[in-house]
């Protein structure tokens, strides 16, 4: 299996930083890291290209100007560039235990997408990790929300795997599916401005096209770095999109992929 790992951030050079290293720990290595970036300043692509000196990391800096949040045009864009057959969607504030990526390719199945779970660091817990470049955390950490998604085990994960089709949880900081199966539906709606439910409505046209749904539980680990919440002012807008998808089982947006490789 060979994986495309892809990172959305925004003027967090500092999360990012201890993500990569993160990902320089991790028991199988991506092929490919690409950093979906919507617009940060010069400060993440310094940060970015002084870390490529000194690691072994293949990464790939894909970088958007700054038009307000637009992660589904960047995830698209990240997309695009990729290489390979598997994509692995995190977010560049996520922590990720040591297996993640190995986990991600032991569930990988043809005919499904991944959701894996995640634990939220308290904001002391953050703030000493960004201090201490500190990535390794545990069930037995302290200052830890959702503790019990930290515990790892292999015959758990199994046990309790689930594959129902629904869109509660739908989280796409970690989201995992096949190239193909997001280039049938036409990735991201570009249409889907601001914080919340472009991950819902990317998944909601994937079941919709017959891909289904694995949820896993112990395994497919990361630790969440504490931040302020987003704004949601187009979430009203973004929900009616979602709605509109759901109501007419679209399989597939007017703009997403293709606004890009139709203009280049």
């Amino acid at each position: 299996m060979q994986v495309s790992l892809i990172i959305t951030t925004f003027n967090r050079p500092d999360a990012l930083l201890l993500v990569l290293k993160s990902i320089e720990l991790q028991s199988v290595i991506p092929n490919e890291i690409i950093i979906a970036d919507d617009g940060s300043s010069d400060s993440t692509k310094k940060c970015i290209a002084s870390f490529k000196k000194k690691s072994n990391l293949r990464l790939i800096h894909s970088w958007q100007s700054d038009k307000g949040f637009r992660v589904a045009e960047s995830r698209n864009k990240a997309i695009l560039q990729s290489s390979y057959e598997y994509i692995i969607l995190i977010d560049g504030d996520m922590l990720l235990h040591q297996k993640y990526i190995e986990d991600h390719i032991n569930n990988s199945q043809l005919g499904f997408f991944v959701q894996g779970p995640r634990v939220f660091l308290n904001p002391g817990v953050t703030k000493n990790a960004l201090k201490n470049s500190k990535t390794n955390f545990s069930f037995f950490s302290k200052g830890l929300r959702n503790r019990k998604n930290s515990l790892h085990s292999t015959f758990f994960a199994k046990l309790f795997e689930s594959k129902k089709n629904h869109l509660k949880g739908i989280k796409a900081c970690n989201l995992a599916f096949y190239k193909e199966d997001c280039i049938e539906i036409n990735g991201f709606n570009n249409d889907m401005k601001g914080w919340g439910r472009e991950d819902s409505e990317f998944v909601a046209r994937l079941i919709n096209n017959g891909i289904r749904r694995k949820n896993v539980h112990f395994s497919l680990i990361q630790f969440h770095l504490w931040h302020q919440k987003s704004e949601k002012n187009y979430l009203l807008k973004n929900e009616e999109i979602l709605q509109n998808t759901i109501k007419k089982k679209l399989k597939t947006c007017a703009n997403g992929l293709n606004y890009f490789t139709d203009t280049n």
